[in-house]
Protein backbone atom coordinates (compact mmCIF):
# COMPACT_ATOMS: atom_id res chain seq x y z
CA UNK A 1 0.00 0.00 0.00
CA UNK A 2 1.08 3.34 -1.06
CA UNK A 3 2.00 6.00 2.04
CA UNK A 4 -0.56 8.48 1.13
CA UNK A 5 -3.36 4.98 1.41
CA UNK A 6 -2.40 4.24 4.44
CA UNK A 7 -2.35 7.47 5.59
CA UNK A 8 -6.10 7.43 5.14
CA UNK A 9 -6.70 4.69 6.81
CA UNK A 10 -7.53 5.35 10.53
CA UNK A 11 -6.40 3.75 13.96
CA UNK A 12 -7.33 4.12 17.28
CA UNK A 13 -8.67 3.39 20.51
CA UNK A 14 -12.43 2.88 21.51
CA UNK A 15 -13.31 2.52 25.35
CA UNK A 16 -16.56 0.33 26.45
CA UNK A 17 -17.63 1.96 29.72
CA UNK A 18 -21.14 1.69 31.21
CA UNK A 19 -22.79 0.70 34.52
CA UNK A 20 -22.53 -2.51 35.48
CA UNK A 21 -24.17 -5.90 33.13
CA UNK A 22 -24.78 -3.08 30.24
CA UNK A 23 -23.90 -6.03 27.78
CA UNK A 24 -20.46 -4.47 27.23
CA UNK A 25 -18.25 -7.47 27.00
CA UNK A 26 -21.29 -9.25 24.66
CA UNK A 27 -20.67 -5.90 22.34
CA UNK A 28 -17.09 -6.96 22.41
CA UNK A 29 -17.38 -10.16 21.53
CA UNK A 30 -19.33 -9.19 18.57
CA UNK A 31 -17.06 -6.55 17.32
CA UNK A 32 -14.39 -8.85 17.41
CA UNK A 33 -15.89 -11.41 16.26
CA UNK A 34 -13.90 -13.72 18.88
CA UNK A 35 -14.85 -14.53 21.93
CA UNK A 36 -12.49 -12.77 24.04
CA UNK A 37 -14.36 -11.89 27.00
CA UNK A 38 -16.10 -13.72 29.55
CA UNK A 39 -20.18 -13.27 29.22
CA UNK A 40 -22.93 -13.97 31.55
CA UNK A 41 -26.02 -12.43 32.90
CA UNK A 42 -24.73 -11.15 36.41
CA UNK A 43 -23.06 -8.24 37.23
CA UNK A 44 -19.21 -7.49 37.32
CA UNK A 45 -18.65 -10.45 35.00
CA UNK A 46 -15.38 -8.74 33.33
CA UNK A 47 -12.90 -7.90 36.07
CA UNK A 48 -10.05 -6.97 33.81
CA UNK A 49 -9.11 -4.60 30.95
CA UNK A 50 -9.47 -6.64 27.60
CA UNK A 51 -8.23 -5.04 24.24
CA UNK A 52 -10.26 -6.58 21.12
CA UNK A 53 -9.12 -5.63 18.17
CA UNK A 54 -11.09 -5.30 15.13
CA UNK A 55 -9.24 -4.55 11.35
CA UNK A 56 -11.47 -3.06 9.11
CA UNK A 57 -10.24 -3.94 5.28
CA UNK A 58 -9.10 -0.46 3.60
CA UNK A 59 -10.89 1.90 6.20
CA UNK A 60 -8.29 0.62 9.39
CA UNK A 61 -8.22 -0.81 12.71
CA UNK A 62 -10.36 -0.29 15.61
CA UNK A 63 -8.95 -1.28 19.08
CA UNK A 64 -11.61 -2.03 21.51
CA UNK A 65 -10.92 -1.45 25.08
CA UNK A 66 -13.42 -3.04 27.39
CA UNK A 67 -13.29 -2.02 30.89
CA UNK A 68 -14.85 -3.62 33.95
CA UNK A 69 -18.53 -2.45 34.81
CA UNK A 70 -18.65 0.60 37.09
CA UNK A 71 -20.89 0.04 40.15
CA UNK A 72 -20.83 0.63 44.05
CA UNK A 73 -17.30 -1.51 45.29
CA UNK A 74 -17.72 -2.80 48.77
CA UNK A 75 -14.37 -4.96 48.37
CA UNK A 76 -10.36 -4.05 47.61
CA UNK A 77 -10.86 -5.95 44.69
CA UNK A 78 -14.50 -4.03 43.33
CA UNK A 79 -12.20 -0.92 44.19
CA UNK A 80 -9.63 -2.04 41.90
CA UNK A 81 -12.15 -2.59 39.20
CA UNK A 82 -13.75 0.57 39.12
CA UNK A 83 -10.39 1.93 38.88
CA UNK A 84 -9.15 0.44 36.07
CA UNK A 85 -12.49 1.25 34.49
CA UNK A 86 -11.96 4.73 35.30
CA UNK A 87 -8.18 4.60 34.03
CA UNK A 88 -8.75 2.65 30.94
CA UNK A 89 -10.49 6.11 29.69
CA UNK A 90 -7.12 7.73 29.49
CA UNK A 91 -5.85 8.64 26.12
CA UNK A 92 -8.62 6.94 24.22
CA UNK A 93 -9.90 8.27 21.21
CA UNK A 94 -13.39 7.45 21.45
CA UNK A 95 -15.33 6.35 24.14
CA UNK A 96 -18.47 4.44 24.03
CA UNK A 97 -20.84 5.14 26.62
CA UNK A 98 -23.21 1.82 26.97
CA UNK A 99 -26.69 1.48 28.35
CA UNK A 100 -29.47 -1.00 28.81
CA UNK A 101 -31.86 0.61 26.78
CA UNK A 102 -34.35 -2.20 27.48
CA UNK A 103 -33.67 -1.07 31.45
CA UNK A 104 -33.98 2.75 30.69
CA UNK A 105 -31.20 5.24 31.94
CA UNK A 106 -30.19 5.54 35.30
CA UNK A 107 -27.84 7.00 38.11
CA UNK A 108 -25.27 5.02 37.84
CA UNK A 109 -25.92 5.73 33.45
CA UNK A 110 -25.19 9.21 34.38
CA UNK A 111 -21.88 8.73 36.51
CA UNK A 112 -20.90 6.87 33.45
CA UNK A 113 -21.46 9.50 31.01
CA UNK A 114 -19.56 11.69 33.82
CA UNK A 115 -16.73 10.31 33.35
CA UNK A 116 -16.96 10.10 29.65
CA UNK A 117 -17.26 13.60 29.25
CA UNK A 118 -14.01 14.23 31.43
CA UNK A 119 -11.95 11.86 29.15
CA UNK A 120 -11.81 14.61 26.76
CA UNK A 121 -12.46 12.18 23.56
CA UNK A 122 -15.47 11.87 20.82
CA UNK A 123 -17.97 10.24 23.05
CA UNK A 124 -21.05 7.98 21.45
CA UNK A 125 -23.83 6.46 23.54
CA UNK A 126 -24.45 2.78 22.30
CA UNK A 127 -28.39 1.85 23.28
CA UNK A 128 -27.74 -2.12 23.73
CA UNK A 129 -30.17 -4.63 24.34
CA UNK A 130 -32.77 -3.03 21.69
CA UNK A 131 -34.25 -6.39 20.75
CA UNK A 132 -36.13 -6.22 23.80
CA UNK A 133 -37.34 -2.82 23.14
CA UNK A 134 -41.02 -2.99 22.17
CA UNK A 135 -42.30 -0.43 20.99
CA UNK A 136 -38.71 1.33 19.16
CA UNK A 137 -40.60 4.71 19.68
CA UNK A 138 -39.65 4.16 23.54
CA UNK A 139 -35.67 4.68 22.43
CA UNK A 140 -36.32 8.03 20.93
CA UNK A 141 -36.28 10.10 24.69
CA UNK A 142 -33.56 8.16 25.95
CA UNK A 143 -31.42 8.96 22.63
CA UNK A 144 -32.65 12.99 23.48
CA UNK A 145 -31.34 12.77 26.48
CA UNK A 146 -28.04 11.49 26.75
CA UNK A 147 -27.36 13.86 23.56
CA UNK A 148 -28.94 16.72 24.74
CA UNK A 149 -28.29 16.67 28.28
CA UNK A 150 -25.42 14.18 28.74
CA UNK A 151 -23.54 15.44 25.86
CA UNK A 152 -23.05 12.62 24.11
CA UNK A 153 -22.00 13.37 20.37
CA UNK A 154 -24.93 11.02 19.21
CA UNK A 155 -27.14 7.95 20.30
CA UNK A 156 -26.60 5.09 18.33
CA UNK A 157 -29.30 1.88 18.98
CA UNK A 158 -27.61 -2.03 18.34
CA UNK A 159 -28.34 -4.88 19.78
CA UNK A 160 -25.48 -7.35 20.97
CA UNK A 161 -27.33 -10.48 20.68
CA UNK A 162 -28.81 -10.46 17.11
CA UNK A 163 -25.96 -7.69 15.39
CA UNK A 164 -28.88 -5.12 14.78
CA UNK A 165 -27.35 -1.81 14.13
CA UNK A 166 -23.82 -2.96 15.44
CA UNK A 167 -22.10 -2.44 11.67
CA UNK A 168 -23.33 0.83 11.36
CA UNK A 169 -21.64 1.86 15.06
CA UNK A 170 -18.56 0.44 13.87
CA UNK A 171 -18.24 2.91 10.84
CA UNK A 172 -19.41 5.79 12.56
CA UNK A 173 -16.21 4.67 14.95
CA UNK A 174 -13.63 4.27 12.81
CA UNK A 175 -15.16 7.55 10.89
CA UNK A 176 -13.85 9.40 14.26
CA UNK A 177 -10.55 7.49 14.54
CA UNK A 178 -7.64 9.49 13.45
CA UNK A 179 -5.32 8.46 10.41
CA UNK A 180 -2.93 6.35 11.20
CA UNK A 181 -1.13 3.00 10.92
CA UNK A 182 -3.20 0.00 12.66
CA UNK A 183 -1.83 -0.67 15.91
CA UNK A 184 -1.50 -4.42 15.64
CA UNK A 185 -0.92 -6.88 13.25
CA UNK A 186 -4.25 -7.55 11.21
CA UNK A 187 -4.47 -11.56 12.39
CA UNK A 188 -4.18 -10.40 15.94
CA UNK A 189 -7.66 -10.10 17.93
CA UNK A 190 -6.75 -9.47 21.39
CA UNK A 191 -4.21 -8.72 23.99
CA UNK A 192 -5.12 -11.57 26.31
CA UNK A 193 -2.56 -14.71 26.82
CA UNK A 194 -3.93 -17.96 26.03
CA UNK A 195 -3.54 -18.21 30.03
CA UNK A 196 -6.05 -15.39 31.03
CA UNK A 197 -8.22 -16.27 28.80
CA UNK A 198 -8.64 -19.80 30.27
CA UNK A 199 -9.51 -18.57 33.72
CA UNK A 200 -11.76 -15.97 32.76
CA UNK A 201 -14.04 -19.05 30.60
CA UNK A 202 -13.32 -21.20 33.45
CA UNK A 203 -15.03 -18.67 35.53
CA UNK A 204 -18.20 -17.91 32.95
CA UNK A 205 -18.85 -21.41 33.37
CA UNK A 206 -19.15 -21.07 36.82
CA UNK A 207 -21.16 -17.80 36.64
CA UNK A 208 -23.97 -19.10 34.61
CA UNK A 209 -24.31 -22.58 36.63
CA UNK A 210 -24.26 -21.16 39.94
CA UNK A 211 -27.01 -19.43 42.93
CA UNK A 212 -26.48 -15.50 42.76
CA UNK A 213 -24.18 -15.41 45.99
CA UNK A 214 -21.31 -16.80 44.02
CA UNK A 215 -20.26 -15.21 40.93
CA UNK A 216 -18.49 -12.34 43.09
CA UNK A 217 -17.13 -14.77 45.18
CA UNK A 218 -15.48 -16.70 42.98
CA UNK A 219 -12.13 -16.48 41.20
CA UNK A 220 -10.22 -18.81 39.08
CA UNK A 221 -5.93 -19.21 39.04
CA UNK A 222 -4.60 -21.48 36.82
CA UNK A 223 -1.47 -23.40 38.53
CA UNK A 224 -0.09 -25.59 35.45
CA UNK A 225 -0.42 -25.62 31.55
CA UNK A 226 1.63 -28.02 29.90
CA UNK A 227 1.67 -29.03 26.15
CA UNK A 228 3.15 -32.31 24.96
CA UNK A 229 4.07 -33.41 21.56
CA UNK A 230 0.62 -35.24 20.76
CA UNK A 231 -0.99 -32.71 20.40
CA UNK A 232 -2.19 -32.51 23.97
CA UNK A 233 -2.78 -29.36 26.38
CA UNK A 234 -2.82 -30.00 30.26
CA UNK A 235 -4.13 -27.90 32.29
CA UNK A 236 -5.11 -27.35 36.19
CA UNK A 237 -6.55 -24.63 37.81
CA UNK A 238 -8.58 -23.79 40.77
CA UNK A 239 -11.78 -22.36 41.80
CA UNK A 240 -11.14 -20.09 44.31
CA UNK A 241 -14.28 -19.46 46.63
CA UNK A 242 -14.33 -17.66 50.55
CA UNK A 243 -16.95 -20.00 52.20
CA UNK A 244 -17.29 -23.82 52.44
CA UNK A 245 -20.83 -23.60 51.85
CA UNK A 246 -20.23 -21.60 48.66
CA UNK A 247 -17.38 -25.19 47.41
CA UNK A 248 -19.81 -27.54 48.09
CA UNK A 249 -22.64 -25.46 45.95
CA UNK A 250 -19.59 -25.44 43.18
CA UNK A 251 -19.06 -28.86 43.27
CA UNK A 252 -22.46 -29.72 43.26
CA UNK A 253 -23.94 -32.85 44.22
CA UNK A 254 -21.69 -35.88 43.70
CA UNK A 255 -19.51 -33.37 41.89
CA UNK A 256 -22.19 -32.93 39.03
CA UNK A 257 -21.92 -29.03 38.52
CA UNK A 258 -18.20 -29.43 38.40
CA UNK A 259 -18.03 -31.74 36.11
CA UNK A 260 -20.66 -29.59 33.76
CA UNK A 261 -18.12 -26.65 34.13
CA UNK A 262 -15.47 -28.65 33.43
CA UNK A 263 -16.80 -30.30 30.25
CA UNK A 264 -18.03 -26.68 28.62
CA UNK A 265 -14.66 -24.98 29.66
CA UNK A 266 -12.74 -27.79 27.90
CA UNK A 267 -15.07 -27.20 24.77
CA UNK A 268 -14.07 -23.50 24.66
CA UNK A 269 -10.76 -24.26 25.24
CA UNK A 270 -10.06 -26.50 22.62
CA UNK A 271 -11.82 -24.67 20.26
CA UNK A 272 -8.97 -21.59 21.07
CA UNK A 273 -6.19 -23.76 21.22
CA UNK A 274 -6.69 -26.04 18.11
CA UNK A 275 -6.07 -28.87 20.11
CA UNK A 276 -6.74 -31.26 22.83
CA UNK A 277 -7.07 -30.36 26.61
CA UNK A 278 -6.89 -32.22 29.94
CA UNK A 279 -8.79 -29.75 32.01
CA UNK A 280 -8.46 -30.46 35.80
CA UNK A 281 -10.34 -28.69 38.36
CA UNK A 282 -10.41 -27.81 42.01
CA UNK A 283 -12.37 -25.94 44.51
CA UNK A 284 -10.80 -24.38 47.14
CA UNK A 285 -11.62 -22.05 49.89
CA UNK A 286 -9.39 -18.79 50.61
CA UNK A 287 -11.55 -16.90 53.03
CA UNK A 288 -11.96 -13.32 52.35
CA UNK A 289 -9.48 -13.31 48.75
CA UNK A 290 -11.81 -9.96 47.30
CA UNK A 291 -9.84 -7.67 50.52
CA UNK A 292 -6.26 -9.68 50.23
CA UNK A 293 -3.91 -7.93 48.32
CA UNK A 294 -1.48 -10.93 47.97
CA UNK A 295 -4.34 -12.83 46.53
CA UNK A 296 -5.50 -10.55 43.91
CA UNK A 297 -2.02 -9.96 42.73
CA UNK A 298 -1.71 -13.85 42.15
CA UNK A 299 -5.00 -13.10 40.17
CA UNK A 300 -3.74 -10.28 38.34
CA UNK A 301 -6.31 -8.12 39.64
CA UNK A 302 -4.15 -6.05 42.14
Amino acid sequence: MSAAGEARRRSGLAALVGWTNVGKSSLLNRFVGEKVAAVADAPQTTRHRILGVRSLEGRGQIVFVDTPGLHRPRYRLNRNMVRRAEDSLAGVDVALLVVDAARGLGPGDEQAASLVRRAGGVGIAVLNKIDLVHPKDRLLPIMDRVVREWGMREAIPVSARTGEGCDGLLATVVDALPEGSPLFPEDQYTDQPERALAAEWIREKVVLHTREEIPHATAVLIERWTADEGNLVEISASILVERESQKAIVIGRGGELLKRVGTEARRDLEALLGTRVFLELWVKVRPGWRNDERALQDLGLG
